[in-house]
């Protein structure tokens, strides 16, 4: 998508989301309300966290330790 024509990109997106749900055998108006809701779930989501791949992500402890095997 291009900086001046990602709405095309997004609506191109949608209809073939919304048609592979249909095919799948969702109806329109189910699949509509649930794009809604999500879209809304993301939303707040991302007013929690704006960048959450930012987050530190915090490492398990290595059992490479040589105690660990007895």
């Amino acid at each position: 998508m291009s900086k001046n024509n990602w709405k095309v990109g997004l609506r191109a997106k949608l209809e073939h989301l919304v048609d592979d749900c249909v095919v799948a055998g969702a109806r329109q108006q189910d699949v509509f309300d649930a794009i809604i809701k999500e879209i809304g779930n993301l939303r707040a989501a991302l007013e929690r966290d704006p960048d959450p791949a930012d987050d530190e992500v915090i490492e398990e402890p290595s059992n490479d330790w040589p105690a660990a095997d007895r």
